[in-house]
């Protein structure tokens, strides 16, 4: 019995999308390193605010998406557990406010160390994983969420993982974080793709619900393109050496990705595509800072 509740927790907090928290710290680490301002401590309470942010926004998605009938016996993603009845949506809620909790402790000793713009960024990411699905006027619902896992989980979450090592930023920064909220955002897609019919039907007014299904694979094609071009627009500024193009090592992967995407049919076989694409994020992540730590 406790096994299987382990197990349900694991499912609640969906381990395979937590790497699109860990790869902007990543990156955003490697360019503090590449600048002589590694600074280890911010470097890892900044990846723990991220993972648990990124675990709480899944938690709150996953009780109020049932809630709001967004995830019915009809869907063809991963089990959601409060959907299922492996745990309650009480104990789903509470779990979230724990991890968004710690999260916050974390980011008192990060505004310790790099002052108010922190705090505000804490409570503007915070506040957003709660409103993704929840409260009143939920982003998700409004079509905003792929803005907003661009916004955080590439700008937000690059700029301020170096900003907490620096304490300033640049605007090779800035750009760095380009790929990777695409990367991050085209998981989203995959997702929104997969389930726009009953999206439809619980009022969940995606990007793709909005625009239809064939927008959302252009969408997802022109997100990848977005981001290998920033690495050949670095290197193509001289600024950089050949090291900056290592991401384009994936590119076949990319392409590949591209077309399942543009002619996959059947429900289910979306699943692989979102799973392949967050493995293509990581890959993506971990060459960009590598080439960023190189290339300079």
């Amino acid at each position: 019995m406790a096994s299987g509740r382990f197990q349900a927790w694991v499912l609640a907090a969906r381990p395979a999308t937590l790497t699109a928290a860990v790869v902007p710290v990543v990156v955003g680490s490697a360019l503090a390193a590449r600048d002589g301002v590694l600074r280890v401590g911010p470097a890892g309470a900044a990846l723990g605010a991220a993972l648990l942010i990124q675990i709480g926004t899944n938690l709150v998605n996953d009780v109020d998406d049932f809630e709001r009938g967004a995830d019915t016996a009809a869907r063809r993603g991963p089990t959601r557990v409060t959907q299922s009845g492996l745990l309650t949506a009480r104990e789903v809620r509470r779990a979230a406010w724990i991890a968004f909790g710690a999260a916050a402790v974390l980011g008192l000793y990060l505004v310790a160390h790099a002052g108010w713009p922190i705090l505000a960024l804490g409570i503007t990411a915070i506040a957003s994983g709660i409103a993704y699905t929840g409260g009143p006027w939920p982003l998700g619902y409004r079509g905003l969420g792929d803005f907003f896992v661009f916004a955080f989980f590439g700008v937000a979450a690059v700029v301020g993982t170096y900003y907490v090592q620096a304490g300033a930023t640049a605007i090779s920064v800035w750009v760095a974080s380009i790929p990777v909220g695409a990367l991050a955002t085209a998981i989203l897609v995959v997702n929104n793709v997969r389930d726009h019919d009953t999206d439809r039907i619980a009022g969940k007014r995606t990007l793709v619900v909005q625009w239809g299904e064939r927008a959302g694979r252009a969408e997802f094609i022109g997100l990848l393109a977005l981001a290998y071009l920033v690495p050949f627009g670095l290197a193509l500024t001289h600024l950089y050496s050949s090291w900056i193009l290592l991401p384009w090592f994936t590119a076949p992967w990319a392409i590949m990705l591209g077309r399942s995407m543009a002619t996959c049919t059947d429900t289910p076989a979306f699943n692989p595509i979102l799973r392949s694409t967050a493995r293509l994020h990581l890959l993506f992540g971990l060459l960009l800072a590598a080439g960023l730590l190189c290339a300079a």
